[in-house]
């Protein structure tokens, strides 16, 4: 029996965050090199957006390239983009077809011409799409969001629009990448590293973390529907005592 028949449809987690880690590693155990490791991860981004889907899951952010992978070997960096470029342009039809909205984080502005131009032209064509939205961090870094979003902010305050006693929890989250996305419930990490490098640092304030020993490649939906029932056995008390959440 999948353990899909276990989890409660009533207490999912509305926003997923996935750190896709160990494609490399993955590879290196099978004697080839990091980009066939990466090649192999695509299938689990299917599986595991798929799956989000069906479950009901409104929004599954993944952590495709951070500003720091900039700083891997040019070979392997170069093939990141063009496989990329690859993916977007193959799995349209599948985000169509499963009603799936692309949408990105980070500077994408900086990623290769033409893999910026068909990111724009995917998440055109899915715009109007409801069931879920998939969201991609590329080239994406935790404390360059916080930056501009204060950058932002603080030219607002220089130009007399909002004064400093003004500014916010809310005003901050508006100011981010992820304005208007509620911010993750559940965060999911492969490989067996269990650190948030970079990721997604203010929004996962309070958010629970589930790692797991399994490479990015090897991830699938029954891995999926266990961080799921893993997240719906905590007590989630944001800040306050057992008594006082039992009490509401």
């Amino acid at each position: 029996m999948s353990l899909k028949e276990s989890i409660d449809l009533s207490k999912l987690p509305n926003h997923v965050a996935i750190i896709m880690d160990g494609n490399g590693r993955w590879a290196k155990e099978r004697g080839k090199n990091r980009l066939f490791g990466h090649t192999n991860g695509v299938k689990s981004v299917r599986e595991t957006a798929e799956g989000c889907a069906e479950l009901g899951i409104k929004y599954l952010t993944l952590y495709a390239f951070s500003t720091e992978n900039w700083n891997r070997p040019i070979l392997e960096v170069t093939g990141l983009m063009d496989l990329l470029l690859r993916t977007i342009m193959a799995e349209v039809k599948t985000l169509q077809d499963n009603n799936i909205r692309l949408r990105t984080i980070g500077d994408i502005d900086a990623l290769p011409g033409n893999t910026a131009r068909e990111l724009r032209v995917a998440m055109e064509q899915t715009a109007g799409n409801t069931r879920m939205d998939m969201i991609l961090a590329l080239n994406y870094s935790g404390k360059a969001d916080i930056v501009q979003a204060t950058r932002t902010i603080a030219e607002d305050v220089k130009a007399g629009k909002i004064r400093p006693g003004d500014i916010n929890d809310k005003m901050v989250n508006d100011h981010l990448y992820t304005a208007g996305i509620p911010d993750p419930e559940l965060m999911i990490r492969t490989s067996g590293e269990q650190r948030i490098s970079n990721f997604l640092l203010w929004q996962l304030a309070y958010t629970e973390f589930y790692f797991t020993e399994k490479f990015w490649p090897d991830f699938d939906r029954e891995e999926l529907y266990q961080a799921i029932l893993t997240y719906q056995a905590r007590e989630r008390r944001f800040g306050k005592t057992t008594e006082q959440i039992q009490g509401q």
